[in-house]
């Protein structure tokens, strides 16, 4: 019986789907058209293929100011490469910042012989940062314990020091098994 339930809720998917295509047509055109710039169905170029290959882009954004036990201060530089199509940062961008630097941050107090798994990330967008412009970011760590650290990063405007993402997150602490 609940085989046929799911199998009559995805023929009405399907069905639905492409009525819609018959009754918007205009709009699945855009639609497809706007994916096409995106570069949807192509495929990855070879030099992105490489271990390591994001933290190393998204590492060339950013400018150690200071480093200190538990703390971090950088400058992120929002380039075209980072934007998305309103001009601003991008917020996936920005999630790979935060980790990025939530990652260094909390090596700051963890020690090599641990793993860092991230648990949870959480960020709030409060403003936008336009591209070309200068983001001051401090990340420091909030807690930090036998299995769980944790980090709070603030991310300003370095023109006017307006506060434009705040970010938190929480790392498991594994010990590297010894095989």
């Amino acid at each position: 019986m609940a085989s046929k339930a799911s199998s009559s809720a995805s023929q009405t998917q399907t069905l639905s789907s492409i009525s819609d295509q018959k009754e918007f047509p205009q709009h699945v055109s855009m639609t497809r058209t706007w994916l096409n710039k995106l570069g949807i169905d192509k495929p990855i170029p070879q030099s992105c293929e490489t271990r390591g290959f994001y933290s190393h882009f998204f590492g060339s954004f950013i400018k150690l100011n200071d480093i200190k036990r538990g703390r971090i201060s950088c400058t992120i530089a929002v380039k075209p490469q980072i934007i998305n199509a309103f001009g601003t940062l991008h917020g996936g961008s920005l999630l790979s910042l935060i980790e990025l630097l939530s990652i260094a941050c909390a090596r700051t107090v963890i020690a090599e012989d641990k793993e860092l798994f991230l648990g949870e990330i959480r960020a709030s967008y409060l403003s936008a940062a336009l591209n070309h412009s200068e983001v001051l970011a401090e990340a420091s760590v909030v807690k930090s314990g036998r299995n769980v650290t944790m980090v709070a990063l603030e991310f300003k405007l370095k023109k006017t020091g307006n506060l434009m993402y705040i970010a938190h997150t929480t790392f498991y602490n594994i010990p590297v098994a010894k095989l």
